[in-house]
């Protein structure tokens, strides 16, 4: 059987039961036509604020089609049932490096700020993302594991996702490259960036030695790398630079930042000699994925960090 665009890539049975979920106290309503989801509820909900809707959303008590949504701009179709839930949920997760975005039954979404690793290295450093969220699941059942999909660079600040099981991790890395719609990732670089739109297009090569990345602008056997910037604002001696990142390769932005004459700022390995945040100057911003196990199309983000918007 071919999957298509929108097929589940796992088996979506009962895992709300087998994980305990507790019934809560909701209101239905069916859409009758098109609308987006925030004016909607607002609509639906009459006398409640756009403050307090925009809460709902925010801690993942809408639900469309049974499944958690939380675009504020998220498409509703004639027949979709929305459900809005008045049980306030506490995941519980107190943390200055680590916020919670999303929870279901398949994965667990967080912003990582800059200075924390992913995952531990073989230096086996006790504190990262993977640790806290690991941490944080147990607590809940001791049974509870967390798996890594992806990772971010310790400095790299932004939207990182795990998964809840082997399965869903599998799924999300088999299909990463088909079912991420969308990656966007802001960049304080040195200089005056000349363009105000651009795309990148590179084929990376990495030294087994120095484990430094090089990009050739023509094909050297290595791999194709690709991506569109904008430029955002400029300063004279920085620029705030919005990328989309079509390919997903190591150090791919940094080398291709660089390969054009503006490293990241911060980023010595690429060769920065500036570094206004003291660190380097990326943050990822939004992903947008098809969920492993609906198919739906959902989007996860965080906001820019306030350093980053070249208030220096």
């Amino acid at each position: 059987m071919l999957l298509g665009e929108n097929t589940p890539r796992i088996s979506i049975k009962n895992e709300a039961e087998k994980r305990g979920r507790k019934k809560e106290r909701s209101t239905a309503f069916f859409v009758k036509e098109e609308a987006q989801l925030f004016e909607f509820v607002l609509q639906k909900m009459g006398g409640m604020s756009r403050t307090a809707v925009k809460g709902l959303l925010t801690h993942q008590n809408i639900t469309v089609n049974g499944n958690v949504v939380t675009q504020f701009d998220y498409a509703l179709k004639k027949g979709d049932s929305v459900s809005v839930c008045f049980s306030k949920k506490e995941n519980g997760l107190r943390h200055p490096k680590i916020k919670i975005l999303y929870e279901d039954d398949y994965l667990i979404v967080v912003h990582k700020a800059e200075g924390l690793l992913s995952v531990a290295t073989e230096k086996e450093e006790p504190t990262t993302a993977f640790r806290i969220i690991m941490n944080h699941m147990k607590k809940q059942n001791p049974k509870n594991r967390v798996y890594v999909v992806h990772r971010l660079d310790r400095e790299t600040s932004g939207v990182l996702v795990f998964a809840k099981t082997k399965e869903v991790q599998e799924a999300l890395q088999t299909y990463w490259h088909h079912d991420v719609l969308e990656k966007i990732y802001y960049a304080v670089v040195d200089g005056i960036m000349e363009e105000d739109k651009g795309t990148i297009t590179s084929w990376l090569t990495e030294s087994p030695k120095s484990k430094i990345v090089y990009a050739s602008p023509t094909d050297n056997g290595g791999e194709k790398a690709i991506l569109h910037y904008e430029t955002i604002k400029r300063n004279n001696k920085y620029s705030l630079v919005k990328i989309n990142l079509v390919t997903g390769k190591k150090n791919q932005i940094r080398v291709q930042l660089q390969s054009i004459g503006h490293p990241i700022s911060g980023d010595k390995k690429y060769g920065s000699e500036h570094s206004p945040l003291g660190r380097i100057a990326l943050h990822a911003a939004k992903l947008t994925l098809r969920h492993p196990a609906t198919g739906q199309r959902i989007s996860f983000e965080s906001p820019i960090p306030e350093n980053m918007k070249m208030n220096f």
